[in-house]
């Protein structure tokens, strides 16, 4: 067994894709250092599901336990109309194989907590801070924060999501990248407005959505809109800006919308955003990669974020520790071993707005009653299991090498 070279690594992103990859560089050996623009970690986000090859990730770094302690435990969903009659229910527990093998469902910040505190011991991260400028030379990267005191990095990693800085700096303009797929999303936390018991409702007019399920015990409620929409010109920056788009959005919308639009004003952790891909032809340059959203978001609509994120950062850093830090080889065949998830995941994300948010009264009754019959049909469970299916498309290898933990 080979003892991989220490490598200095920055990590730019500390929501999912960043902190798992500070996990494993660290396992293998390196030192890897996190910076993060928000001040603490960023709270919110939607349920995310931990599928597949991400959940044996998860088991080999000895946190499924954690994981499943703040699993959602939704029950199901029912589509309802606007007087609040429910004209469909789907139960988790149609789907035969739903929930096997450790798969599940969590808030997006509790994962990126749970993953947090694995490291924060051993990772040195630097909160309220980000990266200004990059300038790769024949022995590192010269990296210029825009609070620390500047420093060289034999490495750099852009795990920033879909509008990734990292990115900008090193391959282009975002719009070179990203693929608007139609729809627009917007999540926040509320109370538990509609005394939801581990369940989710939601409500459709011609192509948009509005739901509330409960979080948290029950003990909270998240807020979701989404709706089709061609691109917008807006400041993704500018939150009160989003608010206004959603709230002009949703006015007009019955059921219990404007309940859930009056919390808009108090969430702490209002996000907002299109539902968008980027796709790119390669996710490194000399000494600088990209990991999860930030090289290839899938979007909201493929519901494999989190696996792509957590996947790819185990890839990456077996990859890099079986190449002892060579990173062009490693970056090469990190590549070459993602590549097929990610374009599985993100070909899984088409056409799923027209279901989630059908573009008309006929689609969303056909909806329904497709949502009603699927229980009573002998192929629901590879329906079901379609997502599954999508987040194994590559076995996860077993990467030891430097690992003294092996």
């Amino acid at each position: 067994m080979r003892q991989t070279s220490t490598k200095n690594v920055l990590i730019s992103g500390a929501s999912i894709a960043g902190p798992a990859l500070a996990f494993w560089l660290r396992r293998y050996g390196f030192e890897p250092t996190v910076v993060e623009k928000a001040p603490a970690l960023r709270p919110g986000g939607q349920a995310i599901d931990v599928l597949g090859s991400a959940t044996e990730v998860v088991r080999r770094m000895g946190l499924l336990e954690q994981v499943h302690a703040r699993s959602t435990g939704k029950r199901g969903t029912s589509y309802v109309d606007a007087k609040g009659k429910a004209r469909a229910s789907i139960s988790s527990e149609v789907f035969n194989g739903v929930g096997a093998n450790g798969d599940t469902e969590i808030q997006r910040g509790d994962l990126a907590e749970v993953l947090y505190e694995a490291t924060r011991e051993n990772v040195e991260y630097l909160f309220g801070d980000s990266i200004a400028a990059l300038r790769e030379g024949e022995s590192g990267v010269h990296v210029t924060f825009e609070n620390s005191p500047a420093r060289t990095f034999d490495l750099v990693i852009g795990a920033d999501g879909v509008h990734s800085h990292t990115r900008t700096l090193v391959f282009g303009p975002e719009s070179e990248f990203l693929r608007h797929m139609g729809y627009y999303i917007s999540i926040f936390t509320t109370p538990n407005l509609l005394s939801l018991d581990h369940w989710e409702l939601d409500h459709n007019t011609p192509g948009k959505i509005a739901g509330s399920y409960s979080a948290r015990e029950n003990t909270e409620a998240k807020a979701i809109f989404a709706w089709a929409s061609d691109p917008l010109d807006y400041d993704y920056r500018d939150t009160d800006a989003q608010r206004r788009i959603l709230t002009e959005t949703f006015a007009d919308q019955g059921w219990e919308v404007p309940r859930l639009l009056a919390e808009l004003p108090n969430a702490q952790d209002f996000y907002f955003d299109a539902m968008a891909q980027i796709r790119m032809d390669r996710w490194s340059k000399g000494r600088i990669a990209l990991v999860g959203d930030a090289g290839y978001c899938a979007s909201p609509l493929s519901g494999q974020g989190a696996d792509l994120s957590l996947v790819g950062a185990y890839v990456l850093a077996g990859e890099l520790a079986a190449a002892a830090g060579d990173h062009r080889v490693a970056f090469d065949r990190y590549e070459t071993r993602m590549r097929p998830m990610v374009d599985a995941c993100q070909k899984f994300a088409e056409g799923v707005g027209g279901w989630y948010a059908p573009n008309s009264k006929a689609m969303i009754a056909f909806r329904n009653l497709n949502v009603r019959l699927l229980p009573y049909l002998p192929w629901r469970g590879l329906i079901g299991g379609a997502p599954q299916k999508v987040a194994r498309t590559i076995t996860v290898e077993d990467y030891r090498i430097g690992d003294p933990a092996a």
